[in-house]
């Protein structure tokens, strides 16, 4: 009888029969301005499709970090329609890769408060999946004041999906302190974390809980970041990576606008998977 990993990696396998397993993450500073982040992602997307990067990830807020936190209130999109998204869909098609825009504000029931949401995009430029940050960002400490719950609708779905690449689940920066969104993904192979951590939590507890994720669920976790100093005074604390299921670190870029390149290996994920079968232990189990 087959393992669950045996089974997920001739899934992955039978999906690439090129072994095209290039991934990216993608690092921005984005500013207030719609089209200037739109047309840095499209050179940063560029930069990943050159080094044969198919599955390209964005971080949250690429198309927007406003003045202030209401400034996305003023940019939200109704799903399927406006600027961010076609520029997504075409600049998936244009160059056949899978395309991730890490957060999109869109339209949401509630006056004044957006969804902030994840949308993936195939190779055909079709939007495949959505998914609604679940966990919001508050904090207070020091300067630094943050209350997401303000302008943005929380979501209440763990969505995964499949793709060439392997099963993905999909998550948005805060996420990332709630461990049991990543149990409710069943086994995933890849975990998507776009983010824009501040530069205080950040360097306490950015790679830490990166690398944990990957750790614990024996996935590859692809963590695009914003990183650097914003127009509107905010530090982001960069630090894009990819990490492999052993909570390895293939790749990072610690400040500034670049990309991060990985290939996946969906046979050390099955080797590491039936060496250690953590996933088939668990024995506490989330309604």
């Amino acid at each position: 009888m087959l393992s669950d990993a045996t089974i997920l990696s001739s899934s992955m396998s039978e999906k690439t029969a090129t072994g095209d397993l290039r991934v990216a993450a993608i690092q921005m500073a984005s500013g207030p301005s719609v089209s200037a982040n739109l047309e840095e992602a499209a050179r940063l997307i560029e930069n990943a499709v050159a080094q044969k990067a198919r599955l390209v990830v964005l971080p949250e807020y690429f198309c927007i970090m406003g003045m202030q936190d209401t400034d996305k209130l003023a940019v939200q999109e109704e799903p399927g329609s406006g600027m961010i998204q076609t520029f997504l869909s075409e600049t998936a098609k244009r160059f056949g890769i899978w395309l991730v825009g890490g957060s999109v504000p869109l339209v949401s029931p509630v006056p004044g408060k957006v969804y902030n949401s994840c949308l993936v995009y195939d190779d055909k430029g079709q939007q495949v999946a959505r998914y609604d940050k679940i966990h919001l960002f508050g904090l207070a400490l020091g300067s630094e004041c943050y209350a997401e719950e303000k302008t943005i609708k929380a979501g209440d779905k763990v969505v995964t999906l499949e793709s060439p690449f392997g099963r993905i689940g999909l998550s948005i920066c805060y996420d990332l302190r709630f461990p049991e969104l990543y149990r409710m993904m069943g086994n995933v192979n890849i975990i998507l974390a776009p983010a824009a951590f501040t530069a205080i939590t950040g360097k306490a507890h950015w790679e830490a809980l990166i690398r944990a994720r990957a750790i614990e669920n024996l996935a590859y976790v692809i963590a695009p970041a914003q990183g650097g100093y914003h127009v509107n005074g905010r530090e982001t604390n960069g630090d894009s990576m990819i990490v492999d299921p052993w909570g390895g670190i293939m790749s990072r870029l610690p400040r500034g606008h670049g990309v991060v390149v990985a290939t996946l290996d969906p046979e050390y994920q099955a080797s590491l998977r039936a060496s250690l079968p953590a996933l088939d232990h668990r024995s506490l189990h989330y309604c």
